[in-house]
């Protein structure tokens, strides 16, 4: 009983303590509460305070800022209201003004009322004495005012023109003469300048070999080797007595250079058998188209030409292995090219496309194409396909005359042509044959009725033949130069085309005495 009692007053206790516990801290929380709030109360009066300051600031900002802006509108409405009243004093003295120059001009309006009605009168009186004269000098002259002023305009008209035809013929002769002399001295100044070069016309090309006995190679048993070799390359290979030599024949240069290449290549490597040839001759082919490749883009890039088409660099290429009587293609080409630019320099034309055309005027004798056209012709169709500019087009196909000229370049590659193939020594031919040909073109004009002269020029190209007047009308001119033409082409071998020129000229000579 009294263990109960211990424990029931152990845990009063225990309970009594944790209560004053619990009151002590209580009381401690609510004071540490009140400090709080206290704090909490005085930091907001000083927010509150600061945040009272600063609107006022803002608000005394805000009205500065209010009266300046209503300073400035105020200023701005002043300024307009002056210059209103400035210009409301210059429309009062515009009005004025204007008024003032309202009546002077009502009185000048009067006043040229009546100088109308006083000229009208004057003009009355002048019309009847005119009418009186033009009566008289009617009765006079014996012709009516119409008469005469028809008469006056026809001898005005007269002298108009005979004056105009003088002038004009004196301009055109001044133009002839001064253009002959400008023409002459570009040219000279162009061959001047431009290096000749010669070249030999064949078609043999000469193989040397260190000995005959290599000739029995190349012939072969039975003569397979050199059948073989004919048939690969499509040259004639004459084996003759001619000591450490074999000729090459064909009228195909490149033929030749493949044939020529091959050969050098089975007598350089000793083993020389049909399909041993054949091999080489394929390969000596690849290498030569190759070459050509080259040789044409080489040939561009010397001249500064650009942009060619594929095709047109290889039949540039071709050119070297091609030859006009005696002048070697590519060197012409290259030539007429420098002529062109050179004169176009000289007469302010445009040089590249000058260049370009002179380059490929003669593109039409490398082509296999159309054989049948004339080589100006086919070139202007080959330039035209590989989309080359009109003026160039124009000027390969005008180069002979063939077609008509429509750019300036068209002449100067005419020119060049003809300055390159004329060079002494440029172009060979058997003069026995050339003077006979050119003789027979001459005779066979003379024997027409009313021929009196005959000229073979531009080397044979072209023959001029001069009629007489009297004996021979325009229309029958055509038919002479037709006849000609179609007589020359029967009877005679040529190569390339003659042009018939038939000239029948009028004289009329008077004397001033």
């Amino acid at each position: 009983m009294s263990i109960t009692i211990i424990i029931i007053a152990v845990i009063v206790t225990a309970l009594v303590s944790v209560g004053v516990m619990y009151i002590l801290q209580r009381t401690a929380l609510r004071k540490k509460a009140d400090q709080i709030v206290k704090a909490a109360e005085q930091e907001g009066e000083s927010i509150k305070k600061e945040k009272i300051f600063q609107a006022k600031e803002k608000f005394l900002q805000l009205k500065s800022e209010h009266e300046t802006f209503i300073n400035e509108k105020n200023a701005q409405m002043q300024q307009a209201e002056n210059r209103l009243k400035q210009r409301e004093m210059q429309i009062n003295q515009q009005n004025s003004e204007l008024g003032r120059k309202s009546r002077e001009v009502e009185t000048m309006r009067e006043n040229l009322k009546v100088q109308t009605e006083i000229a009208a009168k004057k003009s009355e009186e002048y019309e009847k004495l005119r009418e009186q004269v033009i009566v008289k000098l009617e009765e006079v002259a014996a012709m009516t005012a119409e008469e005469a002023r028809n008469q006056l305009v026809e001898t005005m008209r007269s002298e108009a023109q005979s004056q105009a035809q003088a002038y004009i013929n004196d301009v055109i002769d001044e133009a002839r003469l001064t253009a002959g002399k400008e023409a002459k001295r570009i040219v000279i100044n162009t061959i001047q300048r431009m290096a000749p070069e010669t070249a030999i016309e064949n078609a043999v090309t000469v193989f040397n070999i260190e000995s005959d006995e290599i000739k029995g190679r190349i012939i072969g048993r039975e003569g397979r080797n050199i059948r073989a070799l004919e048939a690969a390359t499509g040259v004639e290979i004459v084996v003759d007595d001619t000591p450490e030599a074999i000729l090459l024949s064909s009228f195909d240069p490149v033929r030749r250079e493949v044939a020529r290449l091959a050969l050098h290549q089975l007598v350089t490597d000793g083993r020389i058998h049909p399909a041993r040839i054949e091999e080489v001759v394929a390969k000596v082919q690849k290498q030569l188209e190759e070459e050509i490749m080259e040789t044409g883009k080489r040939t561009c890039i010397d001249l500064g030409i650009h942009g060619l088409h594929v095709e047109l660099v290889r039949l540039i290429g071709r050119m070297k292995y091609r030859s006009s009587y005696g002048q070697n293609l590519l060197q012409h080409s290259r030539e007429v090219a420098n002529i062109c630019a050179t004169m176009a320099a000289e007469l302010g034309l445009n040089t590249k496309i000058a260049k370009r055309a002179g380059l490929l005027h003669d593109i039409g004798k490398v082509s296999d194409e159309d054989p049948e056209l004339p080589h100006a012709l086919l070139g202007m169709k080959l330039a035209e396909k590989y989309k080359e500019k009109p003026e160039v087009c124009n000027a390969i196909g005008a180069h002979h005359e063939e077609v008509e000229m429509t750019s300036l370049i068209a002449p100067l590659v005419l020119v060049g042509d003809a300055i390159s193939g004329a060079r002494p020594g440029a172009r060979r031919e058997v003069i026995e044959s050339y003077l006979k040909r050119l003789k027979d073109m001459e005779e066979i004009a003379l024997s027409y009725p009313g021929v009196t002269k005959t000229y073979a020029i531009q080397a044979g190209r072209e023959l001029r033949v001069i009629v007489g007047a009297e004996d021979v009308t325009d229309k029958q001119c055509e038919e002479l130069s037709t006849e000609i033409a179609k007589k020359i082409q029967d009877e005679m071998v040529y190569p390339g085309q003659i042009k018939i020129t038939v000239i029948r000229e009028t004289r009329a000579v008077a004397f001033a005495k």
